[in-house]
């Protein structure tokens, strides 16, 4: 999953949240994670659109199969 998350904008992210220092397998961990998350999310988000008889995933898909996952 890390090949559709850039490295640089969330090295920046930690950085404007406090990290001063952070080890690069550090934020390859955080990346891998948000990746699987995404596809997680994105599959449950896909099963509400089929259910609705639509094509697209609107936001509402992707705020309902996130609080799935909480």
């Amino acid at each position: 999953m890390s090949e559709y998350i850039s490295w640089s904008p969330i090295r920046r992210l930690m950085k404007h949240n406090g990290a001063v220092i952070v080890a690069r397998d550090a934020v390859n961990e955080l990346v891998g994670w948000m990746g699987a998350s995404a596809e997680k999310i994105t599959k449950s988000a896909l099963i509400l659109t089929k259910h609705s008889k639509r094509k697209k995933i609107t936001r509402d898909d992707i705020l309902m199969a996130i609080k799935y996952f909480k």
